[in-house]
């Protein structure tokens, strides 16, 4: 059995913060099915600790730890057996050819690891990120998104340059606006969310060519509005249901 060193846990506990996350190039994944998709992909293992031998691994040393050293380098309330260090992955230049998905101000890890798990469900491969939209890296949004990380592809870019700059129709969620189920929809296209709260900026709704709506069909009509990661599930249906051949 090996033993957790005191730099090895400084280490592991400082990459809860992004400025150590991008300092070192490293982030933290937790559980034995969430390690295991990481290790299957093109992600770069750096460390592994575990407190039971089931991991096999070609070119690196799986440290056998125990419980109470588990939970000194876990983020979560209750370890899941492992903890694994990997190295953070660089994006090729970003290129949009197909349907893609545009966040603009999502702060909150559950919500942005959700919709990497939706976008990973429907087949969709990039996600771009405004600045202020929160770290995909950040451990909560790891493990919301339940090892999807590992196959979406995220960039962080100037939203508004990538309208900009894009011949793709682009399209952005307003609670306003049509419904998507009465609007002509374009398979290759960018589609943008914003947050619950605060919606697009308005720079940005400037700059998209469609606006489109999920209907309300409640008699009530007390819900104010849905959380961006059920949002951003149902137009993606939509978006997808339209391929399906009748």
């Amino acid at each position: 059995m090996h033993s957790v060193s005191k730099n090895q846990q400084k280490l592991v506990n400082s990459l809860k913060n992004k400025k150590y996350r991008y300092k070192n190039g490293l982030f933290v994944v937790e559980g034995i099915k969430v390690i295991k998709e990481f290790l299957n992909s093109s992600y770069r293992l750096h460390s592994l600790f575990s407190i039971a031998d089931i991991f096999t691994l070609e070119n690196k040393t799986v440290n056998i730890i125990s419980p109470e050293e588990l939970k000194s380098i876990s983020f979560l309330t209750t370890p899941q057996v492992a903890v694994g260090v990997f190295h953070i992955k660089k994006n090729k230049l970003l290129k949009v050819k197909s349907l893609t998905l545009a966040l603009d101000g999502v702060r909150d890890p559950g919500n942005l690891g959700t919709i990497i798990r939706m976008c990973d469900w429907f087949g969709i491969k990039k996600i771009i990120c405004s600045l202020d939209t929160v770290d995909c890296y950040n451990p909560k949004v790891v493990q919301a998104s339940m090892g999807s990380l590992s196959r979406v592809k995220i960039y962080y870019e100037d939203l508004l340059e990538v309208i900009k700059k894009t011949n793709l129709p682009v399209y952005a969620a307003d609670i306003d606006a049509t419904s998507i189920y009465n609007s002509e929809i374009n398979q290759k296209s960018i589609l943008v969310m914003g947050s619950e709260s605060h919606g697009i900026s308005d720079k940005l709704r400037s700059c998209v060519d469609q606006t489109i709506s999920i209907p309300q069909f409640g008699k009530n009509k007390q819900t104010e509005s849905l959380n961006v990661a059920m949002a951003t599930s149902i137009i993606l249906s939509e978006f997808k249901r339209r391929t399906i051949e009748k």
